[in-house]
């Protein structure tokens, strides 16, 4: 596994968002063991503070846990004044928190939907601009935010997950151009599927998921989470996972709308 020390500044801090489980927690572990120190968040308390004491004690930097709720409105704002009070120097931010549902949009499921635009949207946003700012003062600075591949894929049950990544997708490559005078450098990865608790996948699904690992339409969140710091570090705008990925979204759009719409009749949750 690559570890990434030649491009950390001796203090340097990341701030990583979910980083509890799944990919977050390897982000985590991978900056930690490229010697960076940690302002991890998540909403899971007692997993987030497991984490915190492990990391610490195993790669021997300094981390720093805040338990938050990422999809509260003003949670960008009290994140930033919490490093202002604790003097907590943030060089690398990493936008990583993020739910799914696989579900028609409808009454039932537009509380869901809400919080999605707010974690995926909103929260990044703003943890942007403010800590964005901060390293344009400074000269310095990293920002990667997870996108999806999805952020082309215009299919049922992933309305508002796509729509949500492709604002990602759009915002950080834009955001790219105006960061760069600065030296700060931004990246956005846009993975297929993941082996992580995100899609809580059905246990008939299991061998679906290790064939796509096989044949690298999917990856496991080291694999996943190496190439995207790599793409990062390499001040890469935008990277996409896998060979095979790239063309995933042009098949699903290319599909004929009778047949989508059949397929979505049969297999809706």
């Amino acid at each position: 596994m690559k570890t990434f020390n030649k491009y950390i500044r001796n203090d340097s801090t990341a701030l990583i968002t979910g980083a509890s489980s799944g990919m977050g927690l390897e982000y985590a572990k991978q900056l930690a063991m490229s010697g960076c120190n940690l302002l991890i968040v998540s909403n899971e308390e007692e997993k987030l503070f497991d984490v915190a004491e492990k990391i610490q004690n195993e790669y021997h930097v300094k981390v720093t846990a805040k338990y938050q709720d990422l999809a509260h409105p003003d949670v960008a704002k009290e994140l930033f004044d919490f490093c202002q009070t604790n003097n907590i120097q943030i060089d690398i931010l990493i936008n990583n928190a993020g739910i799914f549902f696989f579900k028609e949009l409808n009454n039932a499921t537009i509380d869901r939907a809400n919080v999605m635009l707010r974690l995926h949207i909103y929260t990044p946003t703003q943890l942007c601009v403010l800590f964005g700012e901060e390293m344009k003062k400074r000269g310095y600075g990293y920002i990667l935010t997870v996108s999806s591949i999805t952020a082309q894929m215009y299919a049922p049950g992933i309305t508002m997950y796509s729509a949500t990544k492709a604002y990602l997708k759009s915002f950080m490559k834009s955001l790219y151009f105006e960061m760069r005078p600065y030296n700060v450098h931004t990246t956005v990865v846009c993975p297929g599927a993941v082996n992580t608790p995100l899609y809580n996948l059905n246990p008939k699904y299991e061998g679906m998921m290790k064939l796509a690992l096989s044949l690298r339409l999917a990856y496991s969140p080291q694999q996943l989470v190496n190439k995207a710091l790599k793409a990062m570090f390499r001040k890469r705008r935008c990277k996409t996972p896998g060979f095979l990925n790239t063309l995933w979204a042009p098949f699903i759009n290319a599909l004929p709308k009778r047949t989508v719409t059949r397929l979505w009749i049969k297999y809706r949750s």
